[in-house]
């Protein structure tokens, strides 16, 4: 093999330990191959073996890259480097939302097919809803606090009335479990449009008269989805699943295929 041909190559030190293998050392080694380095990975075995070389190199973090002996620094600046994207935390994003509808929508047709043979059916749209209502509870119960904080930035009924805050994904995923089953309509419309239509016009207050910058809580109280379209979508879903859980439940329309 000609010099020219051979690869470029990289210096790697990263934490591999007993207890703790660095995560960030591992993508940033298999960054460096997807890009057609050699690199030559150097373990850090030990925290006194860590904090040496972070005394010693002037760095705060591991890893740390070199490539022709010229520092790179960690993995985000080594993702720089190569031209690539690096998340910000603190950046708002529709993403969250978006794969849970996707997922959603999946599972609904899905256990359409299992159900009738075909998932393009009404009882897929309704599921559909009820999924994502279900989910979008869990998300929320699952640090009901911080969901609680973030929530009464904007809700007008929750910030009159404080436990409502607590209150609400539970009466979301009840709703959202009994249109599942398609029980109990007497009890699923109720809740459904009780915390929709307050949830919309809150949206509407905060986002379209106040004009405020807000994140949503729909996905969490982690999360940084814009408090706006998606928001009000995820209300006006509600809202007309409850009414079609309504008329279904008077006979006015019929469900399954």
């Amino acid at each position: 093999m000609s010099a020219s041909a051979e690869p470029r190559r990289a210096v790697l030190y990263r934490m591999v330990m007993d207890k703790h293998v660095c995560p960030y050392g591992l993508k940033a080694k298999d960054l460096l191959q997807r890009q057609g380095f050699a690199v030559e990975d150097r373990w850090l075995t030990s925290r006194a073996e860590t904090d040496a070389f972070k005394a010693q190199q002037d760095v705060r973090t591991t890893p740390q890259v070199f490539i022709g002996g010229e520092r790179i620094g960690g993995y985000d600046d080594l993702r720089r480097h190569f031209g690539k994207t690096v998340a910000d935390p603190k950046a708002t994003t529709y993403r969250p939302v978006a794969a849970l509808f996707a997922m959603t929508a999946l599972m609904a047709l899905a256990a359409s097919h299992a159900v009738y043979g075909t998932p393009f059916t009404a009882r897929a749209a309704e599921w559909f809803i009820g999924f994502s209502m279900a989910v979008l509870a869990l998300l929320k119960l699952q640090n009901v606090e911080s969901f609680a904080t973030m929530f009464l930035n904007y809700d007008l009924l929750a910030k009159r009335w404080v436990p409502y805050s607590y209150i609400y994904p539970f009466a979301e995923g009840l709703a959202g479990i009994l249109m599942i089953a398609g029980a109990l309509a007497w009890l699923s419309v109720p809740i459904a449009l009780f915390i929709s239509l307050i949830g919309a016009v809150s949206v509407i207050k905060a986002v379209y008269v106040d004009r405020r910058e807000l994140k949503c809580a729909c996905v969490g109280g982690s999360s940084n989805v814009p408090l706006g379209f998606l928001s009000l979508t995820e209300n006006v879903m509600m809202v007309l699943m409850a009414l079609w859980t309504a008329a279904a439940a008077t006979g006015l329309v019929a469900t399954g295929m």
